[in-house]
This record gives C-alpha cells, structure tokens and sequence, in this order.
C-alpha cells in the first residue's frame, strides 16, 4: 500500500460527523455510513470523475459505481475497508472518462461487471450482467433499483437504494452523468438527446423520488433532489 492509504479515510466529515458530499482530486474518500450500507465516494482522474465504492455492513459485500481511473487508488480504497473484496463494479455509461481503470480492476478483483445493456458492447471488457429498467442489482444484503435515463448515452444508468433501517427514509441515487447539481448531463454531441434526457430525468428520477432524495453525480459534488426541482421549468426551457 502507498502513503495514500491515510488520504482514503473519512476527513471529508464536518465537524458533526456528517458526510459532506464535496471531495477533491487526490485528497480523501467522503465516507457516508447509512445503518445497512457505507458509501465512499473518491475523485479520480484528470476529468474530476467520481467513483463511489459502496460496502454491506452486514456481509463485507462490495460494489463499485465507475471505476473511472486510478485504478491503484481504486484497488487501495477496496483494500482499506477490512472485508478487501470486491463483488462487482456497476458502470454508468460508456463514455470513455468512466472507464478508464474499469479492465486493471476488474483484472485484479475479478469482479462481476454490470451496465446498462445499451451502452454494454461499448465497453472495453465483456460485461457479465445487462441491465435494463426495473432491474435490481443486489450484493451482500444491498439492493438497487436500477433506472435507464436514455439521452446522454443510449443505456446510461442510475442507481437507487433505499434503506429499510434509516430513519430518514431517504432514497440515495448514483446518477451517472444524467444528472448534476444544476441540470441534466450534456446532450449536445451527436447521437445524444436532450429531449430524451429531461424527459427520462423527469419522468424516471423527480416524479418517482421526494424531495429528500440524495444523488451522487459522475462529476462534481452531490445534491437533493428537493434542491434541482424548482429549476426544472427552467432547464426545459434552455434546452441544456
């Protein structure tokens, strides 16, 4: 292990305790504990991707959302949660900025690995299990619906879990580059579709999730749904 280890805890805590959503390139993994799942989130990569490494408290099962780049931290960040396995790595889209460490972990892990089954053969590795809407993915006692949010890529994906033992009740979601704080993932190369995404964001994401819903984009730090609804007219309307 490199003198990064120590850089993999949870400082990005406040002064409460609480996980702060906001992490930075090279620095250390937010650290969310929830009562059935905890969820680490790390910056990797020269596009500021994040990759979210999520462990089932009860069974040491572990899974990860993109494995983007650095696929040494990555592999570090598997190794420092105690159980050190890692079951299956979900990828939200095939854009190459999502995939860059996805063949050396999936090499050293030998990880199942999940997508959305449109964007699947655009992969650089064979993907074991295609997903479609209404889907589940499920490692140790975790469950996660999976959601299809067409338009930024053919079969991107997000990822919902809900956990029957918090008492807030709320819904986290990995949304891939569909959605960020301020508005719906890029549409404007060729082949993608704006009109597609805001409906499926619309339609998929805010009618079917409250206002507590927490999402943990691609890029960037997280939000609620509760804060991104009021601007949806608004994203409508600008077209982006």
């Amino acid at each position: 292990m490199s003198t990064r280890d120590d850089d993999l805890g949870d400082s990005t805590r406040d002064s409460t305790g609480d996980y702060t959503g906001h992490v930075e390139a090279n620095g250390p993994a937010g650290v969310r504990e929830l009562p059935a799942l905890t969820i680490r989130k790390a910056e990797v990569g020269g596009f500021g991707n994040n990759a979210y490494l999520l462990t089932c408290r009860a069974t040491g099962a572990q899974l990860l959302v993109d494995a983007a780049d650095e696929a040494e931290r990555l592999l570090e960040l598997v190794g420092a949660t105690g159980s050190g396995r890692l079951d299956a790595v979900v990828t939200t889209h095939s854009h190459h900025d999502h995939v860059g460490a996805l063949a050396a972990v999936v090499s050293a892990t030998g990880a199942r690995t999940i997508a959305g089954a449109d964007d699947a053969d655009a992969l650089p590795v064979p993907v074991d299990v295609r997903v479609e809407h209404g889907d589940t993915v499920a490692f140790g006692d975790v469950t996660l619906d999976v959601v299809h949010l067409r338009g930024h890529t053919p079969g991107s994906i997000a990822l919902a879990y809900e956990d029957a033992g918090d008492p807030d009740g709320r819904t986290h979601l990995f949304t891939g580059d569909s959605l960020f704080p301020g508005g719906i993932g890029n549409t404007k190369n060729p082949g993608q579709s704006f009109e597609s995404l805001i409906e499926d964001v619309t339609t998929r994401v805010f009618d079917v999730y409250d206002d507590e819903t927490w999402f943990y984009p691609g890029h960037g730090d997280d939000s609620t749904l509760g804060a991104e609804r009021p601007h949806l007219p608004q994203w409508r309307a600008r077209g982006w």
